[in-house]
């Protein structure tokens, strides 16, 4: 059956490998995370960095999670392509992710859905050894109750092409979508205060053609969740915005976090 998990590539560099020492950290990063306000999201934006840099940021995104932990059965998760470029959307051919924290069932049926799409590729090669989305999984398994999952890595695609995904998936509230998305990189502190928040009001004022590949190294997934957000007349607020030199780094250059939700 080996063929058939997708397992952990970055588990020891990312994030713990040991599967106590991992739930703890998660845990204690959502406790200490503030309450979002307003009711739970439809929709979150968060970090993938280290979670010893990204992972307070991204728990104030799954913080706000918690009330409806036991509601949501499906999440469908993009995030960009570090390693691999290809056109559209990978989506795996494995039947499980797995995690320190142990196994996460793929619907296959959604990805046999969405593959009807020509945008949408089986690809296991760009999951391989993407980080973008592992590193979302330890808080998802403990955050929310029993859930699928629908990863999705976004090569070179248009937030029309991303959003049409998106809309065929959009589901009810037991469906969460996760984009991953981590802001500037490696500018002096000042400096990219600067340019995260012009990219935190881009992304709330929904101008999707202001945001670009300097600006969220996810930004074809934001995109995409902007294109559905503008279509629908929805909000993205964000609820966080820090940067490595916040949280565990030097100043001299530093990586944004933004935490996002849409309601």
């Amino acid at each position: 059956m080996q063929q058939h998990i997708r397992r952990p590539v970055v588990a020891g560099m990312f994030y713990p490998d040991d599967a106590n020492e991992l739930q703890s950290l998660v845990s204690n990063f959502l406790d200490q995370a503030k309450p979002a306000p307003g009711p739970a999201p439809k929709a979150i934006i968060a970090p993938h960095a280290g979670y010893v840099y990204s992972g307070p940021v991204a728990a104030s995104a799954y913080s706000a999670l918690r009330p409806v932990h036991d509601q949501i059965k499906r999440v469908v998760l993009l995030g960009p392509s570090h390693r691999v470029v290809f056109e559209g959307l990978a989506a795996p051919s494995v039947e499980l992710f797995a995690t320190p924290l142990g196994n996460i069932s793929i619907d296959r049926s959604a990805i046999e859905e969405i593959l009807s799409l020509p945008q949408v590729q089986l690809l296991d090669n760009a999951h391989a050894q993407e980080h973008s989305l592992e590193v979302h999984l330890p808080f998802l398994q403990e955050v929310l109750d029993d859930f699928t999952l629908v990863p999705l890595v976004v090569g070179n695609a248009s937030g029309a092409q991303v959003g049409e995904v998106l809309e065929q998936l959009w589901g009810g509230p037991e469906t969460l979508i996760v984009v991953s998305s981590d802001l500037s990189h490696y500018h002096p502190y000042s400096l990219a205060q600067r340019l995260d928040e012009s990219t935190s009001r881009a992304i709330e004022e929904l101008r999707l053609e202001d945001i670009g590949y300097e600006d969220a190294c996810g930004r074809n997934p934001v995109a995409g969740l902007i294109y559905v957000a503008r279509e629908r007349g929805l909000n993205i607020d964000t609820i966080d915005l820090r940067n490595s030199g916040d949280t565990a780094g030097p100043r001299d250059q530093v990586v944004g976090y933004g935490a996002y939700v849409l309601h």
